[in-house]
């Protein structure tokens, strides 16, 4: 049974890029955990779409001994992720843990993820280490960053550790801090036995692989162990570490972070959160777990060419089981046949469970326009939330449509306000206060709906701040607005998929553009195909998409007009009879021209 005194739990958490993954490399590197034959530049990130979008998307964990003092210490490392979108994940790594390292990047500063990470460590009362990272740059300036941090933050400065992931200048530093500084995890190593499974991952030959945080007692190979929340028995065939690789040991005991086999086949018995215990000897009280996540974007998951919904329903099972931040449940539409209705925790999360799918699960998606949750107040003064344009109430029972609001706070330049105030306010933002850093940076907060940041406000932001602006933002409630439901109907059929929610006072720009959008999107038929936009029975924008024609004159040399007229009009009710009973075939990127950020 391990020490809990030599026992250090923590994560690396930071803004995107500032270096938490290198750092993580060299943590292994000086270690030993990984030798330099086997070292690759970030190591933990297994997932192949990680390492080809240069991301962390999951958090990753290892196990590795380190020498101080003449003791060997085992510190168990959590690398997470720096996007807004990953926050959840963060939030469950930093539960397993007693502290954090607070990674800064010399050059930049404190960005929005910095402040929003730092802030869940400090609620979570977690020891906080502050890191700050890439001094080697030429234009780093480490002790004017710290002051700021402490300026922002209210960590003390005199206590930063200044590493170089890249070079890997500091870590020794870096581990003495997280040795002193982190205490060593509290439990009852006699106690009944109590582990957090804070991951799990499945596996086609063992089943399913649980990762486990220990908090009392202990557990072996052999041991019968019980799931709490789901009420099942399962033998335990294989316990291990990560060091970084899966390691097979004896036990795991209080304090300890690794994973169990136990032959569970079913994926829904496994719950992240979930607290296990003996059959034997069973704990009275299970751990708190997790807030569940609260999504912001929802679209729709259709089964694509060769994917039947069976195929789609166990590929979201399977990944569900590594990321239950987001949602599905099944749909149906008349466009698109049976699919699943899915919330996520923003754009680019939704992007990556769509990627997955289709790599690690070879199945064919097609994805319509997200949207976000809005609340529905009826004249009978019932409130009910919808998740899709689809499941708009009547219009004549509707008192208001209320849109999710958030609160963005935005850590610029102070040369581009006046720019980025600009860029808020056309997005019917309203501003909350403005905080100067030092002469050159600042804080600007501004409550926005959310349904005008998830698409390109990011991007647009980077634009107009020259790649220098970052931001974070958190749900602050629903506020009522003039929205109303814009249906596109393609051949006078309204296509539910395609159906939004917008402002009234955007309705027509957004229809136009849309529909333009459409008819570049949609082939040509041999029949002519009138796309519109309405709300109610409004039409407020209309293009249309010539049909093929073939000229059926060619052959008419000279002779009586009457044959040419005899066969335009026998062409002509062709066309009639074709566009009565033939169906517009519209392809994936129709559904998603509403992204265009050209909006």
């Amino acid at each position: 049974m391990a020490d809990l005194s030599l026992i250090r739990n923590f994560s690396i958490v930071a803004h995107i890029d500032h270096g938490k993954s290198t750092l993580a490399d060299r943590i292994l590197e000086h270690t030993g955990a990984v030798t330099k034959r086997d070292m690759r530049a970030q190591f933990l990130d297994d997932m192949e779409l990680e390492r080809e979008m240069g991301i962390t998307i999951k958090a990753n964990r290892a196990t590795v001994p380190y020498e101080f003092e003449g003791k060997t210490y085992m510190l168990n490392l959590l690398d997470t992720p720096g996007h807004v979108d990953f926050h959840y994940e963060v939030s469950r790594a930093i539960a397993a843990c007693e502290g954090v390292l607070v990674l800064v990047d010399a050059t930049q500063g404190v960005q929005a993820q910095t402040v929003a990470n730092a802030y869940l460590a400090l609620e979570a009362d977690l020891e906080i280490v502050l890191v700050i990272n890439k001094i080697d740059l030429p234009s780093a300036r480490p002790e004017d960053i710290a002051l700021e941090v402490e300026q922002v933050l209210g960590l003390d400065a005199s206590e930063a550790v200044f590493t170089s992931a890249k070079t890997g200048q500091g870590i020794d530093d870096l581990l003495t801090a997280v040795i002193k500084k982190i205490p060593p995890p509290k439990g009852d190593p006699t106690a009944p036995l109590r582990a957090l499974i804070y991951d799990a991952k499945p596996d086609v030959h063992r089943g399913v692989i649980s990762h486990a945080r220990v908090v009392d007692g202990s557990f072996k190979r052999g041991d019968q162990i019980e799931l709490i929340a789901v009420e099942r028995k399962y033998l335990i065939t294989e316990v291990g570490k990560f060091k970084p690789k899966p390691t097979a040991v004896e036990s795991l005991g209080a304090g300890e972070v690794g994973y169990f086999v136990a032959g569970i086949k079913t994926l829904a018995d496994v719950n992240i959160g979930d607290t296990i215990t003996h059959c034997i000897r069973p704990t009275d009280a299970a751990l708190p777990g997790y807030e569940p996540p609260q999504q912001m974007v929802f679209c729709d998951f259709y089964p694509g060419v060769g994917t039947s919904t069976d195929q789609l329903r166990l590929a979201m099972e399977k990944i569900w089981l590594t990321d239950s931040s987001f949602t599905y449940n099944t749909a149906s539409s008349d466009a698109l046949g049976i699919g699943f209705r899915c919330g996520f925790l923003g754009l680019l999360h939704m992007k990556i469970i769509q990627e997955r799918l289709e790599r690690e699960n070879d199945v064919s998606v097609v994805q319509t326009a997200p949207t976000v949750t809005y609340e529905i107040k009826h004249k009978s003064g019932e409130v009910t939330r919808i998740e899709s344009p689809a499941d708009l109430p009547d219009p004549a029972t509707i008192e208001e449509i209320r849109e999710p609001i958030v609160s963005v706070q935005m850590i610029i330049p102070a040369e581009f306000v006046g720019t980025v105030m600009q860029l808020s306010m056309d997005r019917r933002g309203k501003h909350s206060k403005t905080e100067y850093l030092s002469p050159d940076r600042v804080i600007i907060t501004y409550k926005i709906p959310l349904c005008e940041i998830i698409y390109d406000f990011y991007d647009k932001l980077k634009s107009c701040t020259r790649g220098y602006g970052t931001a974070d933002y958190e749900l602050v409630g629903y506020d009522a607005g003039d929205m109303v439901k814009m249906d596109v109907l393609v051949n006078g059929v309204a296509v539910d998929a395609l159906s939004v929610i917008v402002h009234r006072n955007n309705a027509a720009f957004r229809g136009r553009k849309l529909i333009m959008r459409l008819k570049k999107e949609i082939d040509r038929h041999m029949f002519e195909i009138p796309l519109q936009a309405a709300i109610g029975s409004k039409v407020i924008a209309r293009e249309t998409i010539r049909a093929f024609r073939k000229d059926v004159t060619a052959k008419c040399y000279g002779g009586d007009i009457s044959r040419k007229r005899k066969l335009l009009e026998k062409q002509k009710e062709g066309k009639k009879r074709m566009k009565v009973v033939g169906s517009v075939a519209i392809p994936q990127e129709a559904f998603m021209s509403i992204l265009s950020p050209d909006d």
